[in-house]
Order: structure tokens, then C-alpha cells, then sequence
């Protein structure tokens, strides 16, 4: 069940990662140069309110972790950030390695 829900929203983020590929490749070719909408402007427009307390939240709970991690991931284009985090959950859902072993494969 938790391999589902991992694959389910890993495919929710891939889904993402394509939709904002293609908002950018359509702003690129309407300025007739490369757009690249980064992470951190995409949530800001889905999320006003609550990207504005993110900030104050993350620097309370983990000072260090907003200018190592939070403030480069936030630059990055959304895609990347999408595509990256869909991908990681598509790994950790994956079978392992001992099961398929075991089992004959027919062809």
C-alpha cells in the first residue's frame, strides 16, 4: 500500500514536472528566447499565503537548512524540482531486488 501511494504520488509530481515543461516551453517560444519558471515562483503563485510563512517556519524549526537547501532548491526551475523529487519517489517504491530473483520468468 505504501508503494502505491509512493508510485501515485511520484506519478502526481511527474505529471507536474511535464505541465510546467510545457507552460515554459510555451513562454520560451512566445518571448522567442529561454523562460525558465524556478521553484520557488511557481509557489508562490499556487500558494501565496503559506509560501510567505514558509520561510519563517523552515528558519525556526532548521536555520541551517534554508540557505544550504531550501533558498537553492527554490532557484531551480520547477521542473527539475518535479522531475528529481517524482523520480526519487519511483525509486524508493521500487521492488527489491530479492523478490524478482525467485521468481522464473517466462518468455
Amino acid at each position: 500500500m505504501i508503494r502505491f501511494a509512493l508510485r501515485l504520488i511520484g506519478l502526481i509530481l511527474l505529471a507536474g514536472a511535464f505541465a510546467a515543461a510545457v507552460i515554459d516551453g510555451a513562454r520560451s517560444l512566445a518571448d522567442q528566447k529561454i523562460e525558465l519558471s524556478s521553484m520557488g515562483t511557481a509557489l508562490a503563485y499556487a500558494f501565496p499565503a503559506k509560501f510567505a510563512l514558509m520561510h519563517d517556519y523552515v528558519v525556526r524549526k532548521a536555520p541551517a537548512l534554508w540557505d544550504l537547501v531550501v533558498v537553492n532548491a527554490l532557484y531551480a526551475p520547477a521542473t527539475l524540482d518535479l522531475a528529481v523529487l517524482g523520480a526519487g519517489l519511483f525509486y524508493l517504491a521500487r521492488r527489491p531486488a530479492g523478490r524478482d530473483a525467485a521468481r522464473p520468468r517466462i518468455r
